[in-house]
């Protein structure tokens, strides 16, 4: 059942029915693609903002929760499942957008996995995962579907702008990934993340504006945007830092601010630099155990004058993973007013590296862990950033 006896997908097909634009493009697109395969009854599952549930694109099928389905197996590991069922096999692959995973792709092919050529057909099976994700991103430029399909619940006005604000959940290149979570989903304001991955070196930040509502949406966005713009322009980090605070300061003129963090990792090297401003120190994992805090000189929140902020350097070994966080998440409280605490937040996590989750997974579990703490309901944003040097491998 591998590619030579059953020819590759039909992406020629799938191609031209997707630069014909017809109303009903992805499902045609699907049909040509795994024609050749063979597969058939393809449903493409998006997961939803909080990433709780895998929403179906065709209206009026069934969703599937991530905990303790086989979609959501898929989902959480990066890998393909398999039910064998009367003479056919079920099958679900993740759905990926460059290297993030939005969601998952269910098909069924003839006889079981186990017979002769079943890893040729599943690598098709991924390959075609990859497909589908290049046409959800190519029609999510001109069409609202795909972010429809994924909203489980009303979302707030700020939250959309927000959402409509922030990169992709994850990247990767050679040597070095980045993943990022937020939560409210539905109903986020101020916290956001950003980052960029060009010419050996990956960028990142991470914002927490004042307040709550469209104000502070507001705020974050010009925060981002003033980072992306001096970051676009090759500017230095001290000075894009001051770039920011500068941009904050020159619309509010008042005491408003953000709290932040931005920094370079250089890939080649493991190379660490970073500012902030007036935000939670990063923690630095080493061997599944949380070594330190990357604490520096004091700075200002951005908005407040920060004109000659303090720039940390850390030579990070392969491996190493940095945590950055919004006070949202250490300060969530339980209804009787416990705090979740930084104490809590680096057992989680040596707890859950112990794992070996996937980057994603692993911030996935520690935000569920911070709602299970504050019994569903944050009354502040929690941000995570999560970001690994696994060293040039030769």
């Amino acid at each position: 059942m591998g590619a030579g006896a059953t020819g590759e997908p039909g992406y020629a097909q799938a191609l031209r029915a997707l630069s014909q634009g017809t109303s009903d493009t992805l499902d045609e697109v699907l049909a040509r693609a795994c024609a050749t395969l063979p597969a058939s009854d393809p449903v493409v599952y998006l997961v939803d903002f909080s990433r709780q549930a895998l929403l179906p694109l065709t209206p009026g099928m069934t969703r599937e929760e991530v905990e303790g389905t086989l979609p959501g197996r898929s989902f959480t590991t990066g890998q393909p499942v398999t039910a064998h069922r009367d003479g056919t096999t079920r099958v679900w692959v993740p759905v990926v957008e460059h290297t993030t995973r939005t969601g998952v792709l269910a098909m069924t092919v003839p006889g079981s996995v186990e017979d002769s050529g079943s890893e040729d057909l599943l690598r098709e099976a991924e390959q075609l995962g990859v497909f589908v994700g290049l046409v959800l991103a190519a029609l999510s430029r001109v069409s609202d579907t795909p972010h429809m399909r994924r909203q489980g619940r009303d979302m707030s006005l700020p939250a959309s702008m927000q959402w409509d604000l922030l990169p992709p959940w994850t990247t990767s290149v050679p040597g070095a990934l980045i993943a990022g979570i937020l939560e409210p989903a539905y109903d986020i304001a101020g916290d956001a993340f950003d980052y960029a991955a060009d010419d050996g070196m990956m960028h990142f930040a991470i914002i927490d504006a004042m307040g709550h509502g469209i104000g502070s949406t507001l705020m974050s966005g010009l925060t981002i945007g003033a980072y992306r713009h001096a970051r676009r322009h090759g500017v230095p980090l001290e000075q894009t830092h001051v770039a920011i605070d500068e941009a904050l300061d020159g619309y509010y003129r008042d005491a408003s601010f953000a709290t932040g963090i931005i920094g370079t990792l250089a890939v080649s090297t493991g190379r660490l630099d970073w500012t902030c401003a007036g935000h939670p120190p990063p923690l630095l994992l080493r061997g599944r155990k949380v070594v330190a805090e990357l604490e520096g000189e004091p700075t200002l929140p951005f908005g407040l004058g920060s004109t000659s902020p303090w720039v940390g350097s850390r030579d990070l070994e392969p491996g190493d993973a940095v945590l950055l966080y919004t006070d949202g998440v250490v300060e969530a409280r339980t209804p009787d007013g416990e705090l979740f605490g930084e104490e809590r937040l680096v057992d989680l996590l040596e707890r859950e590296a112990a794992g070996e989750q996937p980057a994603e997974e692993l911030l996935r579990r520690l935000v569920q862990a911070v709602l299970t703490h504050q019994a569903g309901g944050l009354r502040d944003d929690a941000t995570l950033l999560l970001l690994q040097w696994t060293g040039l491998r030769e």
